[in-house]
């Protein structure tokens, strides 16, 4: 059986690890410190700004670069500092990655803030207002198909409702198309979630499945699951679903906004500004913490753009839950395996030659959407010259040889960007995108890093 690994329009049928099956892998120098090298613990630390170290701390295992320093913070995450042979260049160079200083929190969230921001992990209380976004929580995972179909947050819609809240799913009606299939606005009364006339009640949107589409029984009925179980302000809600024979329906909220992929990448549409892309970022980071950090960790495994919704206030929500994977449950797991599927250019490289799937997987494909919402271009574009096609190799290139950030900033911005803010971004993401994943950072910490980066009003603006 071969893995799926979803192009623009096309699937690549990759490895299976599996079978046992050999698997195709996709995809400068610093001078030494001799207080460091002389063992010379105090005095490096002090030349390095450390201030006072208690001496039975353990030395660094590797020099650090200067200027490479972190403030610590009770609820920062501290990373190892990452091996230089795992980052390479086009050019058959190896460079000590030279990561810019990420900035001090202003202060530790409190509980209260923590959990209203990442999620309240508490039992579900189907007597609340099953569709209101404002409260957060995740039911028992089921154990049953029945069980997954009979969520008490969902409805099970009959076809002939749908084709009433579709005006039989007409032409007009049309939002987009896929290869899972096509999806349609519908209306539904907002008390009882019956069908509507077409203009009147809530606005939805109905992904209607092809019968030979990329996306079977097994990938919706995961999505029935996820959206089934899970309430969070940054996943996008599920009302209900259609399972009539052959056909396979979902009935979502509708996000005005459309995805992330259209405001960055669709001809002729309205730049995003600064403040939206990081408000984008830091919603959706919020999400995939939401998801990471619940008792039965969630790995989305299908972060991209086109599955990041946006509302009239750019708020993001995730969603297709089609390729979720329940995560590791106890502490002796690191991750779980599986195989292989995703989109190019956003799987891990190390989950496509191993099939070990975790949290740390997200945190990747996490990383290249923040460098296309730096950067405006796509993570894999065969429109450019080889050495930029892949986002990340190119940014690399410019950020990790020659620390010039400016370069890779988006045009669209003209410049009306927070300088120090946009370094502390790109660190960030080239972290996220390490080839190690022991050096990737997790989502609360990125999550704490964007949602503290300076304020454009207190620094100068290119």
């Amino acid at each position: 059986m071969g893995n799926c690994i979803q192009k623009t329009n096309r699937v690549v049928l990759g490895f299976d690890h599996s079978s046992g099956n050999v698997s195709q892998k996709f995809s400068r120098g610093q001078k030494k410190d001799n207080n460091y090298e002389k063992g010379n613990l105090a005095e490096w630390q002090k030349q390095k700004g450390f201030g006072n170290v208690k001496k039975t701390m353990n030395p660094p295992q590797t020099p650090s670069v200067s200027g490479c320093l972190e403030n610590s913070h009770p609820k920062s995450h501290p990373l190892p500092t990452p091996n230089p042979i795992s980052n390479t260049c086009h050019r058959g160079h190896k460079k000590q990655p030279s990561f810019l200083p990420l900035p001090k929190p202003e202060a530790p969230p409190s509980k209260h803030e923590e959990s209203s921001s990442i999620g309240t992990l508490q039992p579900a209380e189907p007597s609340l207002s099953l569709y209101s976004s404002s409260f957060s929580c995740i039911l028992p995972m089921p154990m049953s198909e029945s069980e997954i179909l009979s969520s008490p947050y969902l409805k099970a819609f009959s076809l002939d409702e749908l084709r009433k809240a579709t005006a039989n799913f007409c032409e007009n009606s049309l939002l987009g198309e896929g290869g899972f299939g096509c999806v349609y606005k519908g209306w539904l009364d907002v008390e009882t979630l019956t069908a509507a006339r077409p203009g009147s009640g809530m606005p939805v949107a109905i992904k209607k499945l092809i019968h030979s589409g990329f996306q079977g029984h097994n990938e919706w009925l995961s999505e029935v699951n996820y959206l089934g179980r899970l309430r969070h302000q940054n996943l996008v809600k599920l009302f209900g679903y259609c399972l009539d024979g052959e056909d396979r329906i979902l009935v979502y909220e509708f996000m005005p906004g459309g995805s992330l992929e259209k405001h960055l990448f669709k001809r002729n549409s309205p730049s995003l500004s600064w403040a939206r892309r990081i408000k984008v970022a830091v919603g959706a980071a919020r999400g995939l913490c939401f998801l990471h950090e619940s008792k039965s960790p969630v790995i989305y495994r299908d972060f991209k753009t086109s599955n990041i919704l946006l509302d009239t206030e750019f708020n993001a929500k995730l969603s297709d839950f089609g390729l979720a994977k329940a995560g590791p449950t106890t502490e002796a797991q690191t991750h779980v395996t599986t195989r292989v599927m995703g989109t190019e250019g956003y799987c891990d490289p190390r989950y496509l030659t191993t099939g070990k799937l975790s949290v740390k997987c997200d945190v990747y494909s996490f990383g290249v959407v923040l460098l296309e919402l730096l950067t405006g271009r796509r993570a894999i574009d065969e429109t450019k010259c080889e050495e930029e096609k892949n986002l990340v190799n190119w940014v690399r290139l410019h950020v990790l040889d020659n620390g010039k950030v400016f370069r890779i900033m988006d045009t669209k911005l003209e410049g009306q960007y927070c300088k120090k803010s946009a370094y502390v971004a790109a660190n960030i993401a080239l972290r996220c995108v390490n080839h190690e994943q022991k050096y990737r950072p997790p989502m609360t910490y990125i999550l704490e890093i964007l949602e503290n980066l300076p304020s454009n009003k207190n620094l100068n603006i290119y």
